[in-house]
Formats: structure tokens, C-alpha cells, sequence
């Protein structure tokens, strides 16, 4: 099963880590930019071939190191077509080696909207008797605000094609709290839609005793973690916040079960854009994979350090 499959990779790699591939214009090296401006123009096409080129050297410097890449799917969305392109070979790229993919997509409507979102990202659409992939990702982030009934497909199709998916619940925004904190008879909202987490996942245990239905919520809120891992104790955690958002090592303890499983922590700015921060800057623009490879090893050491306690 999926989840297992993630699970192997953290205990392998001893990184509970997943990064993002978030790139936007002003995190992509001004010379992969220029390159491709050269050849293409300054161009749409030319902005995704230089994504493109980025992700993948990002991806060979980090691939030994983390289980996992989340690659959200906005940034690439804001360049059209191109973009979509280029989210699609990075998706293709990444599960080339090795990685397992959870596509930052926060989808969610209803009925068969639902499923061919489900069948887009995580599934098969059928034509003339054959089945070919959508984006083929491993895992895709959902926004459950519609109900079952936005969950639900994703869910079947995941039982369908070894697929997984992560539910929000609690976001790390700052303003998530307008609507995920308000009180529904003395509780608040995130804690309900916690436990539909856990009952999502029921069926969709593995062998490590984890359900392929996870949850998002925020390294920004430690105290709502600690929370929600006991109302969601077999259902895997994506930790986003750490890094550029704030969160550090030590808001993450609460967030991983007694076996040392159940959280994998993301970065997305902190480590793609690596080279730009003052303590990797001596790697230049034309180390960024280099930076973003250091960086990696020091979350890990963070994460590491703290779950040692």
C-alpha cells in the first residue's frame, strides 16, 4: 500500500521529511531564467522549461536524502498550459526516482465533479477500453469543506489504484482559525473533522498499521497537534509551516506517535530556496541544488534532535 510505501522510505532515509517543489520567478536562478529566455524568448514556455530544469536539479540533489516531494500545483497553474506541463514532468521526473509524489492540489467539490478530480491526479481515465494516467501523483491534498460527499470519491479511487490522499484540518495559515477554530457544541471544528478523518481511513489501513487517509495540519499550531494525533492515532500527518512559516524542530514533537511515525514534516521555500538565505549563500545561484541539499540535511539533524528530546 501506499502509505507503507511512505512509511519504508522515512524509516530508510531516517527523514520524516517531505519537500516542496514550489517554484515561482523569484526562487528559480536567474540564470536557468536567462537561458531559456535566450532560446524561447521571455515567454510562458520558456519560464516552465526553466521549472522544469530547476525541479529536476533540486530532485537528483535531495532524492537519496527525503521519501517524498510535494509539488504544489498553483505555481505551476500560473503559467497556462506551459505550466501544466511542467507540473506533469515533474511529477513524472520525481516518481522516476524513486520518490513518492503527494500532488498539492487542495481539491474538493461534489459527486462526479469530486471523482474526476480523484481520477485526474490520482486515477485512470478510460478511452476505447484502456486506462491512461491523469497526473499520476501518489497522494493529492483534499479540502473537505463540501462533506462526504467531496471525500468520498477521492477515497474510492485511492482504494482503486494503491493511491492516498491528505484531508485539511488544520491549516497553517495564520487566519485559519476564522472558520477551523469556531466552536460546534463546545468543539471546534478542526477536532470534528479530525475524527471524519479517522473514520475515512478505516478501510484503508497497511502494513505498518497507518491508513492511506491522512491529514494536513500546521507546524504552526503544536498545541492543536497534540490534539488532533490522539483523535487521529493511525491516520499519517502532513506537517506544513516549518521553515519560512515558522515552525522549528522543537513545535514539532507532538505531531509524531510514540513509535516515532505518523508526521512528515514539509518544506518548501526554506529548501528550494536555499541559496538565498545568508547561512547557504556562499553556494551561490549556481549551487542552489547544492544549498537546497544542505538545508535538507540540516532539518533532518533539527527534526532528529528534537524528537530525541
Amino acid at each position: 500500500m501506499i502509505i507503507d510505501r511512505l512509511i519504508d522510505g522515512i524509516k530508510a532515509k531516517n527523514a520524516p521529511i517531505v519537500v516542496g517543489l514550489d517554484p515561482t520567478a523569484a526562487l528559480v536562478p536567474e540564470f536557468l531564467q536567462k537561458k531559456y529566455y535566450k532560446e524561447m524568448g521571455e515567454t510562458p514556455e520558456a519560464m516552465a522549461e526553466a521549472i522544469v530544469e530547476y525541479n529536476r536539479g533540486l530532485t537528483d540533489a535531495i532524492a537519496d536524502l527525503v521519501p517524498a516531494v510535494k509539488p504544489q500545483i498553483a505555481m505551476y497553474e500560473a503559467l497556462g498550459l506551459p505550466g501544466m506541463s511542467a507540473f506533469e514532468r515533474t511529477v513524472s521526473y520525481c516518481r522516476e526516482k524513486g520518490l513518492v509524489v503527494i500532488g498539492d492540489v487542495k481539491r474538493g467539490d461534489i459527486g462526479s465533479t469530486s471523482e474526476a478530480y480523484a481520477q485526474g491526479h490520482l486515477g485512470y481515465f478510460e478511452i476505447g477500453g484502456k486506462k491512461f494516467p491523469g497526473f499520476d501523483e501518489d497522494f493529492a491534498t483534499v479540502n473537505p469543506y463540501l462533506g462526504s460527499d467531496g471525500v468520498k470519491p477521492f477515497i474510492k479511487v485511492c482504494a482503486e489504484n494503491d493511491r492516498g490522499i491528505f484531508v485539511l484540518v488544520k491549516t497553517s495559515n495564520p487566519s485559519s482559525g476564522e472558520f477551523q477554530d469556531r466552536t460546534i457544541e463546545g468543539r471546534p471544528l478542526y477536532e470534528l473533522v479530525g475524527e471524519k478523518v479517522a473514520e475515512w481511513g478505516a478501510e484503508l489501513t497497511g502494513e505498518h498499521g497507518y491508513s492511506a487517509v491522512g491529514a494536513v495540519v500546521g507546524a504552526t499550531y503544536p498545541e492543536q497537534g497534540s490534539i488532533l494525533r490522539k483523535l487521529m492515532p493511525k491516520n499519517y500527518i502532513l506537517v506544513p509551516g516549518y521553515g519560512a512559516q515558522g515552525g522549528k524542530g522543537a513545535d514539532l514533537v507532538n505531531f509524531f506517535n510514540e513509535d516515532g511515525l505518523g508526521a512528515i514534516v514539509n518544506s518548501s521555500r526554506g529548501i528550494i530556496g536555499a541559496y538565498k538565505q545568508e547561512k547557504y549563500a556562499s553556494y551561490g545561484p549556481e549551487g542552489y541544488a547544492d544549498a537546497a541539499r544542505a538545508a535538507v540535511i540540516d532539518m533532518r539533524e533539527d527534526i532528529a534532535s528534537a524528537l530525541a528530546g
